[in-house]
């Protein structure tokens, strides 16, 4: 046997030992038993499905999941019981965790009135597809509520609020998913406003005419302005122009020239005679010499 056939033998040994090796170390890691740390955890009541605003909560629609308890919400609940038969105030997905902030207080109810804050309250106003900025006007917008008082020449337009939060459209007190950003044509809109704003709209539904611009959501910055009145509004249109100026052009007059009788030629003066003084013996005597 020559010295590279020993040399060949050698190395495919030494390939079959490490393959074989390698096959051995794999396998041994596949089934080397999972080591699990176990940490602390809580018991915390979550959504079974997805959950709308207004929603009387039943056992049903919760269930109980484990927590990490090292990362557990606050104001969440251990209890089924603890949430029962009260109200949703805001949507909740599934698996989400239920919260005092998302849920009604006890004994509260369900439907719109748990969704109103503390102080502030709810009216509705009869709109249309113009008044409600075709179906645009739907749950979560806000809008400004603008009146137009009516009074001949007096008449005005102004803002009666701002930034007002629109509770629900009709009787659907938010957009379904699929119709997110789709108009909601409704009869009816309902407002979220403090006692005093209330008090202003009803005031201005009354007396005049509501319509409600629709604004920005991002959008934060109070509506002030001085209202437009009809006299403002139609300044310049109702009076008459002014009469035009006459056009004066000069007038060319014959010029005025005095006559003048013709001078009477002046005769040419006399010359003056020349005197000599003549001296006859003796007498002295001048003579004129023409």
């Amino acid at each position: 046997m020559n010295r590279n056939t020993r040399t060949l033998i050698v190395v495919s040994i030494a390939v079959v030992v490490a393959g074989i090796a390698t096959y051995l170390v794999n396998q041994a890691i596949q089934h080397r038993p999972v080591q699990q740390v176990l940490a602390p955890e809580t018991k915390v009541v979550v959504a079974a499905r997805k959950l709308d605003t207004g929603t009387r909560l039943t056992a049903a629609d919760l269930k109980v999941v484990s927590w990490p308890d090292d990362a557990r919400i606050a104001g969440t609940y251990a209890r089924v019981e603890d949430v029962v038969d009260r109200g949703v105030m805001v949507p909740v997905l599934e698996n989400e965790p239920l919260t005092d902030t998302k849920i009604a207080a006890v004994g509260a109810g369900a439907g719109l009135p748990p969704t109103i804050p503390p102080g502030m309250r709810a009216i509705s106003v009869r709109v249309n597809e113009v008044i409600g900025v075709a179906g645009f006007v739907t749950p979560g917008t806000r809008v400004d509520v603008i009146v137009t008082l009516r009074d001949g020449d007096n008449s005005v337009t102004r803002v009666v609020t701002s930034n007002v939060q629109v509770l629900a459209s009709g009787t659907a007190l938010e957009q379904e998913k699929e119709k997110t950003g789709q108009p909601m044509p409704s009869s009816v809109v309902t407002l979220l406003l403090s006692p005093e704003d209330a008090e202003r709209v009803v005031l201005a539904a009354n007396d005049g005419a509501l319509m409600l611009a629709l604004r920005n959501p991002l959008d934060h910055v109070p509506t002030t302005t001085p209202g437009t009145r009809r006299t403002t509004l139609t300044a310049g249109v109702d009076q008459k122009p002014p009469a035009p100026e006459p056009i004066v052009r000069p007038v060319s007059r014959p010029r005025l020239v005095a006559e003048v009788a013709p001078a009477t030629p002046t005769p040419p003066a006399e010359p003056k005679p020349y005197r000599v003084e003549a001296i006859r013996a003796a007498k002295r005597s001048e003579e004129a010499i023409r």
